[in-house]
């Protein structure tokens, strides 16, 4: 059925495994703004967590960038963490609630989370699938079954994006 009420089928997905301690998920973030503006909401993009070892305060950014989503503001958090990584990993934890409390959520709800642990089970499960789907690194995309690892190189990828996205619309819109 093709016509253009609102009712139309669901919107392609971008998933997104990021990591907000990375420095080459920072880089992706013009990318990710781009997409967004480009497509707005005909295009879904979802954070998925993808912590690594080798950056010791991820996992709790991963489960901070949660607490924004349970507060209504996941995407504008983990911009705001990926853009300022340095000071991530200078400051730590208290870093994660200090941007919350500058994005004007509840500050103390995340220092809360962060101590409760009321998010690692999506954490763990993000962690899960991304590895048993074969995310290595961030980012790596995965749109229409496609998966684009962007941790080796970004060249070109958000163009590679474009045209999936592109070609899954079309074929929604038949």
């Amino acid at each position: 059925m093709s016509d253009s009420s609102p009712a139309r089928s669901a919107v392609p997905v971008l998933d997104v495994w990021c990591e907000l301690q990375c420095p080459d998920c920072h880089t992706a973030l013009d990318d990710l703004r781009a997409l967004r503006a480009r497509y707005g909401d005909r295009l879904e993009l979802r954070l998925r967590h993808f912590p690594l070892e080798k950056h010791k305060h991820s996992f709790a950014a991963a489960q901070a960038a949660e607490e924004a989503v349970a507060q209504g503001q996941g995407w504008p958090y983990a911009e705001a963490v990926l853009a300022r990584v340095a000071e991530l990993d200078r400051k730590g934890e208290a870093f994660l609630v200090e941007v919350a409390w500058e994005l004007g959520l509840d500050a103390e709800e995340f220092d809360t989370a962060l101590i409760d642990g009321r998010h690692i089970l999506i954490v763990d499960a993000d962690q899960a699938e991304g590895k048993a789907i074969g995310v290595t690194g961030t980012p790596t995309y995965v749109i229409g079954g496609e998966r684009l690892d962007g941790g080796k190189s970004q060249e070109g990828l958000r163009e590679r994006v474009e045209r999936i996205a592109d070609r899954l619309l079309a074929e929604a819109g038949d």
